[in-house]
């Protein structure tokens, strides 16, 4: 159990929760119910044995996480899973209906089954995880990597169709369709296609994929965004 602020939650639930499910306990000094919860709680989440966690927040010390719940009272637990909220309750429970919640956010057997797959992360695998769930969207983005790697483009693209598009997806879309190329090469090619991007759109949708190679947190990206929309607009 570890206590989680507006600074912190995004690390320590969200992307925490991409790996095992969080129990999420909103609480706070003055409220009675929420002191006699919390050790049930700890000592539920306790007997799984680290297949979940349990994260407490002061909802005095945080009001942009109890915004983000909209509670409108405590004690309000939520269950988290690859950033999403999957069950929750609130009010006193009593240790039966406390363990019953938490069974639910515990990882199926096909869960373990998928996690043991990918952390293996070789074609065999990947296809495994398709043939049961085909729109996996990690098992999608590590295949589509591995087709690629093969010289199977089309395959891989076709693929990336199966999922919402996503920062990922045109990163690895965008490295198929350029092939291999450096960042130097990127940098002139952009410059080569600055001047033909507003009357072309061929020139465009490759000015767009080599900013999606460099990728969204890239500094040249950006500046060249900025150039392509006063070349546009």
């Amino acid at each position: 159990m570890k206590p989680v602020t507006d600074e912190t939650f995004n690390n320590d639930v969200i992307i925490r929760s991409e790996t095992v499910p969080v129990i999420v306990d909103l609480w706070a000094p003055w409220c009675e119910p929420c002191k006699a919860l919390g050790p049930i709680l700890e000592k539920c989440v306790k007997a799984t044995a680290g297949k979940v966690e349990l994260v407490k927040v002061n909802i005095d010390e945080n009001p942009q996480v109890a915004q983000s719940f909209q509670v409108q009272s405590i004690p309000a637990v939520f269950g988290i899973k690859n950033g999403e909220v999957v069950d929750g309750f609130v009010g006193a429970k009593g240790e039966g209906e406390v363990a019953a919640f938490i069974e639910g956010l515990l990882p199926s057997e096909q869960d373990e089954i998928v996690k043991q797959l990918l952390e293996e992360e070789t074609l065999e695998s990947l296809e495994e995880i398709l043939q049961a769930i085909p729109d996996h969207p990690e098992a999608i983005t590590k295949l589509a990597k591995i087709y690629n790697r093969e010289g199977k483009g089309e395959e891989a693209l076709e693929l990336l169709t199966r999922i919402p598009e996503s920062a990922e997806t045109r990163h690895i879309a965008a490295q198929i369709r350029t092939g291999e190329i450096s960042q130097t090469e990127i940098l002139n090619r952009l410059d080569e296609l600055l001047v033909s991007v507003k009357g072309d759109d061929k020139a465009r949708e490759e000015f767009v994929d080599l900013l999606d190679v460099l990728g969204p947190d890239s500094d040249q990206a950006k500046t060249y965004r900025q150039k392509l929309s006063r070349e546009i607009y």
